[in-house]
């Protein structure tokens, strides 16, 4: 028998044992490292404080849209009743929107860091935004 094609196969056979061990090994490290979670994951991301958006009667008949950052919250055309909005804050910095979607006309605002309560009012065709502090 020829000894020589023994001795390469078991280079083989050994050769592919220690790869598959490697490949094992950096498969158990990458999950090992996936699923390990910081301690402070459990913490919500949302605040206390509270963003109180009031839209008074004089957008009646307007469609009007109403965005906190990239975030629809109202999509409507208005009643004759006015519209309380109560949003909890989600980002350091917010910012108000107000779209008129008749004329896309857009009016920004932005929010108070600590919550606030945001009249949003119609006078002479043009869209006023007052924000008062929370008592």
């Amino acid at each position: 028998m020829n000894n020589k094609s023994i001795n390469s196969n078991k280079q083989f056979m050994i050769g592919n044992g220690i790869l598959a061990f490697g490949v094992f090994f950096i498969v158990c490290l990458f999950l090992y490292l996936s699923f390990r979670t910081p301690q402070t994951a459990d913490q919500s991301k949302t605040s206390a404080d509270l963003y109180t958006i009031q839209v008074e009667n004089s957008f009646a008949g307007d469609s009007i849209s109403v965005y906190i950052n990239d975030s629809l919250l109202l999509n409507c055309t208005m009643g004759s009743t006015a519209l309380t909005l109560q949003v909890n804050r989600f980002a350091e910095e917010n910012a108000l929107m107000i779209v008129d979607n008749k004329s896309d006309e857009i009016t920004p605002f932005s929010l108070n860091p600590k919550g606030s309560i945001v009249n949003v009012a119609k006078k002479d065709g043009k869209i006023s935004i007052q924000e008062s502090e929370r008592e």
